[in-house]
């Protein structure tokens, strides 16, 4: 079964320095049938201005991915760490008992765009983490290259809970049959081009729900960008 969420219909969200859409529910924007999908809580995808940002602020019991499409997105956080995060990497800050972080656009004359991503933890109240690695060189091979996982399988970035989230970021066509079960959940996004998802055709911002499947058959276009989750019901 597929569920498609068009991106026009993604909740939305102007704060002058800020432009965001929201596929689930989120801060001022609800929506009963889009509190997420499996243990994928959050898809907010973020325009932030030249040289703004958002303040210090907390979090708990989440695992938190930013994935940057265009410019450059500095982050502080309560465990010491002061990093850049630019395309081609992914960062998961694991919240736990608690963390305190602040993100902004590194960039003075240029907006960054990127993805923050929320994904609902196997349990609570475990230590905080923090992880971030450069996929470039993978990425422009072409394919889907997994990023993050449980496991940390493959060199991707370990998560607290039983997700595979894998990216594609092609210049040229191409097509996959991802391998999954009945037992679990597929929610596709795309950032840009066009991907066929099971013969429904998804452009820009927007996601597939897919449920009740053993296999998920992929193709696009070229220049396409788009993720994959793979995770449990």
């Amino acid at each position: 079964m597929i569920k498609i969420r068009k991106s026009q219909e993604r909740g939305l969200a102007s704060h002058g320095w800020l432009n965001s859409s929201h596929t689930f529910s989120f801060a001022d924007y609800y929506d009963p049938n889009y509190m997420g999908f499996g243990p994928l809580r959050v898809i907010n995808e973020d325009r932030i201005e030249g040289g703004t940002g958002f303040g210090t602020h907390g979090h708990e019991n989440m695992e938190i991915i930013s994935y940057v499409i265009e410019g450059a997105l500095q982050h502080k956080d309560s465990m010491g760490n002061e990093t850049v995060i630019k395309p081609g990497e992914v960062q998961r800050l694991s919240a736990g008992t608690g963390i305190r972080h602040s993100e902004h656009n590194e960039i003075k004359d240029k907006t960054t765009h990127f993805l923050q991503i929320w994904i609902m933890p196997e349990k609570n109240g475990v230590t905080p983490g923090y992880g971030q690695k450069s996929f470039e060189a993978e990425l422009r091979a072409g394919g889907l290259v997994l990023v993050a996982s449980k496991a940390g399988r493959n060199g991707s970035i370990t998560l607290n809970q039983d997700v595979d989230m894998y990216v594609a970021k092609a210049s040229l066509a191409g097509h996959k049959t991802v391998e999954t079960s009945k037992q679990r959940k597929l929610w596709v996004q795309v950032i840009s081009g066009q991907v066929e998802v099971e013969s429904s055709a998804l452009g820009a911002g927007d996601g597939a729900a897919i449920s009740d499947v053993n296999t998920l058959e992929l193709k696009w276009s070229p220049s396409s960008e788009f993720i994959v989750f793979d995770m449990p019901s």
